[in-house]
């Protein structure tokens, strides 16, 4: 019951298979050409190739259409086509370039460009690889499989511009203190284009928004910009850096420094050495001078004393010899071609007498702990001598009447003076 419907209509196209391609018989018995639109009907293959193509069976071979991806590259780098397929229907994958130009079928080279190298070639895919890309390498790569019909897979290749190391001008000569100054940065050659900052050593700077202008091959483009800031003495042989940011970098730094050098007006301090200057020493004064340029000139006074002491390249007053009268307030006028500075200084000069140093104070504290053991040691002997004075023996005198009287020899030394005195023995103890 199926087939019947189908049958009309095969009879219709076997009729219409002699006329030319996109021809129709008109009612008086003539083929017109026309051309093919949405709903004519056509010749006889392409009627066949159209029904076959949107059959349920052909909708079923989705299988065999080959797909790829886009692929983007750094120029001078390595890219790799992958194409593959489910279904390959006994037919063999193809590359071609953007100009058309097969480059593999199969594994078997078509194009001689020996930057294109066959990676893997098999029924179910097949991957080449390009290297040292070029600018002229970018555009849209073809995966080709020739079934019926033939189908095919897009691979986009973007190339990447690499900038150049960007160039800073505008810095011709020293900047003097407060002064403004502008300095741009240029840098060829990226794409796409690149993006461009700037930086006083870790300090950002604001500088204009990126200039991008395309180079004349058409493919890169040039990128500039520029900064404006004023200068203080704080920036004297500071760095500042022009950097190019972009996406073919991966985050390598691709920068330029250019290194400013800003005049300013002197400072100075009295230094003395030594610090605490005694009558009787020598005594050198240092007035340190800072600036850019550094001073050159010195002129050292002492208020109250007129002329001034002395006029000198030397940064140093020197006393060879101090007394009382050298006491005083004392001023440094450091001079360059920028300007000049004074710095004062009060000295006082104090007595001969020697500072305690530390080594007298370690003898000092040496002898303190001498005197205290001489003073234990002392009073130990006072004690040792009241002991003994206190237990010492002493001799007793004791009248004895007779032998009774006389302790036993076991607790007492019997000491025998004289004779007898009135009759009355007397008897020593010693005990």
């Amino acid at each position: 019951m199926g087939a019947r419907p189908a049958l009309p209509l095969l009879l219709l196209l076997l009729a219409c298979r002699g006329a030319p391609g996109g021809a129709n018989l008109s009612q008086d018995g003539y083929w017109q050409e026309q051309d093919l639109e949405l709903g004519t009907l056509a010749p006889l293959g392409e009627a066949i190739s159209s029904t076959v193509w949107s059959s349920p069976d052909m909708l079923a071979s989705q299988d065999s259409q080959p797909w790829t991806s886009d692929e983007t590259v750094v120029a001078g780098g390595t890219v790799v086509l992958k194409c593959q397929v489910k279904d390959h229907e006994d037919s063999s994958l193809q590359w071609s370039n953007p100009a058309q130009q097969t480059l593999y079928f199969g594994e078997k080279r078509a194009l001689r460009d020996n930057r294109i190298q066959l990676v893997r070639s098999t029924p179910h895919e097949l991957s080449i690889s390009i290297s040292n890309v070029a600018l002229a390498d970018e555009g849209e790569y073809t995966c080709s499989i020739f079934t019926m019909p033939v189908r095919t897979a897009k691979s986009l290749v973007t190339v990447l511009g690499i900038p150049q190391k960007p160039i800073i001008t505008g810095y011709k000569s020293s900047l003097r203190e407060k002064e403004t100054t502008t300095l741009s940065c240029q840098s060829s050659g990226s794409k796409p284009a690149a993006q461009l900052t700037w930086r006083k050593g870790d300090q950002e700077l604001h500088g204009e928004p990126t200039r991008v202008q395309e180079d004349p091959n058409g493919k890169t483009f040039t990128v500039s910009s520029s900064v404006t800031f004023q200068v203080s003495r704080e920036d004297d042989g500071a760095d500042i850096v022009c950097s190019v940011n972009h996406e073919s970098l991966k985050g390598a730094d691709r920068s330029t420094s250019q290194r400013i050098e800003v005049l300013y007006t002197p400072t100075a301090k009295i230094r003395p050495d030594p610090p605490h200057p005694r009558e009787g020493q020598k005594l050198l004064l240092h007035c340190e001078g800072r600036g850019n340029p550094v001073p050159q000139q010195y002129l050292w006074e002492k208020e109250g004393s007129v002329p001034p002491l002395k006029m000198t390249q030397e940064s140093a007053l020197i006393f060879p010899f101090l007394n009382k009268s050298d006491s005083g307030t004392y001023g440094c006028t450091a001079t360059s071609n920028m300007g000049s500075y004074k710095a004062y200084y009060t000295l006082n000069v104090n007595d001969p007498s020697p500072v305690p140093s530390s080594s007298s104070t370690y003898h000092a504290i040496i002898g303190g702990i001498v005197a205290f053991i001489v003073f234990l040691l002392l009073i130990l002997l006072i004690f040792l001598g009241h002991y003994l004075i206190r237990h010492k023996g002493t001799y007793l005198t004791h009248e004895a009447k007779g032998s009774d009287d006389a302790p036993d020899a076991d607790t007492a030394i019997i000491n025998a003076e004289g004779g007898q005195s009135g009759g009355d023995d007397k008897k020593e103890y010693f005990i």
